[in-house]
């Protein structure tokens, strides 16, 4: 659990603006989409 708050703090925006958060948003979601289906496709 610890090693996933690390991670989460890493990869964690503190921009203040608004476009360049939602990207950063837009490309951490994609990323964590695309895992998920590769593991569910090798399970």
């Amino acid at each position: 659990m610890h090693e996933l708050i690390r991670l989460a703090r890493t990869i964690r925006c503190d921009s203040a603006n608004p476009v360049k958060a939602f990207r950063h948003r837009l490309r951490i979601g994609v990323i964590v989409a695309a895992l998920i289906f590769i593991l569910s496709t090798l399970g």
